[in-house]
């Protein structure tokens, strides 16, 4: 039997192992017999390896059936595993409206940038951010997404390039940026309808409706993200109908002039830059749902390809409307105002459209936010960083414990002022997003040949240039931070730090239970799988 022939068997019986379960361990396949002259060590490494990777670099737009890890220091082909299909549902157009809902939802929360710096640089800021930001943090979404298919997302990018420790770190800062994310849109939710239900401005009333919205909600993720997915068209569809309707009614009242309106000398530049980055991140949330994607290689750059263009035209649309429409009183411009400007324009009955469309919009863009990050932490669990009762599901493939996890999240920091959380989250979110340019740059240099179904059309330089307006946004961010966002931004980090050798530790005492799941490949970050001993429960 020749090497082929030996490696084509072990695959093979891979293949067949996986068939029989994607969530148990599985006792590794024996190598067949080598004859003479047959590379016996990298029969050994096949066989020894369920989940090792494969060498070679995809083109670009190429999309491979199955999930290779990276290629071993000599850049050898170790095998290959599939994804179980079972767990890939979501398609093209549902992804599309999940990535909207990740970002956007829509132009609610987009009227302090022209309160706090007037319609001129709130305008501009919608233009510039989205090249300065949001496009090249999609495109590195759409090369290490594909390039690492599965629930842990960003996380595993940073575990495969910086080690467990800083995978860990980049998990525990960007899931408590998303669930300080989620905690806004109850808070937004509520302050659209006050000003026609006054009981819900404060108080048990407004306590009760948070709670409720928060169960009803969580409810909606448990049931699966295929019904989050068509729940998210069905709601974005309805949210964006009103400004399309108020854009058509303010033409006859456009006046060009208003958009050039600017007084640099009464610029809030705090909550300007805070409203547009919170307005123009979190696309790389959407790969801590990798894992469950029909087809990621193909499926995920298309989708963050037309999110973007989605997102950027939602907001200036109604940004432009508004501002050339009616004259301008920046101290109206805050959460909320576009109801009172559909009133303006169109009367009540617009007013009331608007007021649902947020509320519908802010339902959206909580499911798809505890999708996100009830799923981060599955794949953590997978990976062994988490305890193992993280990986379970529910009956309808759902990751009940971050679901539950996530709105308790929520619910405790729900009581915070809608300026507070955006800077908070800011805050977290920037370290994020400084682990993930190294890490995005380190594996461009380290795994060169690592497979890639897209790639980011730029050599490992024009990638670092790609990077160097982001990285300089951020810092203006953080300079900005007020003393107390920075306090309790930084003591958080700091709880991650300790927390990640705290789990060590409990589980080298055998206090809890963790376990990395063998189907996935193996992404060098020092930790072995489960032995079959001891198997990833589902």
């Amino acid at each position: 039997m020749g090497e082929g022939d030996a490696q084509s068997e072990v695959l093979l019986a891979v293949l067949h192992d996986h068939q029989q379960g994607s969530t148990e361990t599985s006792p590794a396949t024996p190598p067949p017999p080598a004859e003479a002259g047959s590379d016996t060590r990298q029969q050994e490494k096949l066989a020894a390896q369920n989940t090792a990777p494969a060498a070679g670099t995809a083109a670009m737009g190429e999309c491979s059936t199955e999930y290779r890890g990276l290629p071993d220091a000599n850049g050898e082909d170790a095998g290959s595993v599939p994804v179980p299909a079972a767990l890939r549902k979501v398609s093209i157009v549902p992804l599309v409206f999940l990535i909207f809902y990740e970002v956007s939802g829509g132009p609610f929360g987009i009227e302090d940038s022209v309160g706090a710096a007037g319609p001129l640089l709130a305008i501009i800021g919608f233009l510039a951010l989205p090249v300065i930001w949001s496009i090249p943090e999609a495109l590195i979404t759409a090369e290490l997404g594909t390039m690492f298919p599965e629930n842990g997302g960003y996380v595993v990018w940073v575990a495969s390039a910086l080690g467990p420790y800083w995978g860990f770190q980049q998990g525990w800062v960007k899931w408590l940026s998303g669930v300080i994310d989620n905690a806004l849109y109850p808070v937004l939710f509520l302050d659209y309808l006050k000003s026609a239900v006054p009981a819900l401005g404060g108080g048990p009333p407004r306590a009760f409706a948070v709670l409720g919205l928060t169960a009803v909600l969580t409810l909606l993720n448990y049931r699966g993200l295929t019904v989050v997915g068509w729940v998210a068209i069905c709601l974005g569809v309805f949210s964006i109908l009103p400004f399309f309707v108020m854009g058509l009614i303010s033409l006859p009242r456009l006046r060009p002039a208003r958009w050039l309106v600017v007084d640099l000398h009464n610029v809030d530049w705090n909550l300007y830059l805070n409203t547009l980055f919170w307005n123009l991140n979190y696309w790389d949330s959407i790969s801590t749902l990798s894992g469950e994607v029909d087809n990621p290689g193909k499926t995920l750059p298309k989708a963050l390809f037309y999110a973007v263009i989605f997102v950027v035209v939602g907001y200036l649309y109604p940004l432009l409307a508004g501002t050339g429409a009616v004259p301008l009183d920046r101290g109206q411009w805050s959460d909320g105002y576009f109801s009172d400007l559909a009133k303006l324009l169109g009367g009540a009955w617009l007013m009331w459209w608007v007021q649902a469309a947020a509320a519908l919009s802010n339902m959206g863009m909580f499911v798809a936010e505890m999708s996100s990050d009830s799923y981060q932490l599955l794949g953590m669990a997978e990976r062994g960083m988490l305890p193992a009762f993280f990986a379970r599901r529910s009956r309808h493939g759902t990751p009940l414990v971050g679901i539950l996890f996530s709105a308790s999240g929520v619910l405790l920091l729900s009581s915070l002022s809608f300026q507070e959380i955006v800077a908070a989250e800011n805050f977290l979110y920037c370290f994020g997003m400084l682990l993930e340019f190294i890490a995005f740059v380190l594996l461009r240099v380290r795994r060169p040949d690592a497979p890639r179904p897209y790639r980011v059309p730029l050599g490992t330089a024009g990638c670092v240039a790609m990077l160097v307006p982001p990285t300089a946004l951020i810092v203006v961010v953080l300079a900005l931070s007020t003393l107390k966002v920075a306090l309790v931004s930084l003591g958080a980090v700091a709880i991650g730090l300790v927390l990640q050798p705290a789990l060590r530790f409990v589980e080298r005492k055998g206090l809890l239970r963790f376990a990395v799941n063998s189907d996935l490949p193996d992404i060098g970050v020092g930790r072995s799988p489960a032995s079959p001993e001891d198997p990833l429960a589902p």
